[in-house]
This record gives structure tokens, sequence and C-alpha cells, in this order.
């Protein structure tokens, strides 16, 4: 928080800045079920911190779901409508944003990404990822009918392109540990001292 020397002179006041308030802007980025959403609302609650997922962001701007913007408009029309989100929210203050899986893989967000904040790339292992989306897999269309190997093939094929992407991050995560209420709790502890210390 900024420090303010005050000082009268003449009855006024004059404000000398000693320390720059600085704005925090925390991108997390990651494969469906890495835990974007689960350790940033916890992040946020212990950094103080606003939290924004850019899909939800993107259902309140359009009044459409995901899945109806795609039937409406395809990948493409999609991508575009993430791509302008994620200018708008790149530029708010204090905040933490949760990307989706497929945003830093399209035009140059991950340049933007990195030129506006700091970026974490929230890497589980293959084995706790696959739990996590066998688990979860109704809520996920492209997951639904699938069996168990088919997941774990639909996994390992769009890591090999998208995790290049991720790994331009600033810092890695491991966030295989956020089963319980105090495994989310130590995570978001443990990355909230990563980012300062690296500040």
């Amino acid at each position: 928080m900024a420090k303010f020397l005050y000082i009268w002179k003449k009855g006024c006041i004059f404000a000398e800045i000693s320390d720059v308030f600085k704005v925090q802007r925390i991108f997390l980025i990651g494969y469906m079920g890495a835990g974007k959403t689960t350790l940033g609302k916890a992040l946020s609650k212990t950094m103080n911190l606003q939290f924004i997922d850019l899909d939800d962001f993107i259902v309140a701007r359009y009044h459409k779901t995901i899945k109806e913007i795609f039937a409406a408009e395809g990948e493409d029309g999609f991508r575009l409508k993430e791509r302008r989100a994620l200018e708008e929210v790149a530029t708010y203050e204090d905040v933490i944003i949760s990307l989706g899986g497929g945003t830093p893989c399209f035009f140059d967000n991950m340049k933007l990404v990195r030129q506006s904040g700091r970026s974490v790339y929230l890497k589980p292992t293959e084995e706790v990822l696959l739990e996590r989306l066998i688990i979860g897999k109704h809520k996920r269309p492209l997951l639904a009918d699938k069996s168990d190997d088919e997941i774990l093939g639909v996994i390992r094929e769009q890591l090999a392109w998208r995790e290049p992407y991720y790994l331009q991050a600033e810092i890695t995560f491991n966030a295989s540990h956020l089963e319980n209420k105090s495994d989310i709790h130590l995570s978001a502890e443990k990355l909230a001292e990563l980012l300062q210390s690296n500040s």
C-alpha cells in the first residue's frame, strides 16, 4: 500500500509518495480440471484480491452460455469474444483472473497476459488431472460420453499442443493437492508466498 509523508507549508498539504502502490494482476492458466477456479477463489481470499473467471465474464457480457456462443458463431467467433474480454480484464486492478483452458493458445494472448501482470501455470500430475476429469465429466460436454481411457487420450492430445503456451507463464505451480479445504488453503498460501517472494 502507498505510504504518504505529509508536509505542512503555508497552510497547504504536500504529499510525498515514499512507496508507490503496486497494482496486482494475476492470471491463472492451465488445462480443464487444473484447479484454476478452486485455487483462484482461495488465492483471492488469501491475497485480498477480486477473483474473475474469464468464461463467466464472457457469459455475463454477452448473455449467452459458452455452448450457445460456440453453436451460433463457431470457435472462431468465440475466440474473438474471448480475446476482447481478455483485453478488458487485463486493465483491471488488484484481480486474479482465471483463463479458459484454450485462452493462452490463440492470437498473442500469452504475450498480452505477460505484459499485463503475473502469470501462473497450474500443473497437476496427469494422474490427478485424469481423476478430476473422470469425476466431473458430466459437467464437461467434451468428455461426457467418453471412457476413462478416451479421456486420458483427450488430455494427452490437447496438452501436446497447449502446454508450450502454458509454459510461457512466469511461474509453474504444482496444483495436484486441492482435494479438501485444508489442501486448498495450504496451496493458496504457498502460491501467495511464491508470488510475493518473486515480485
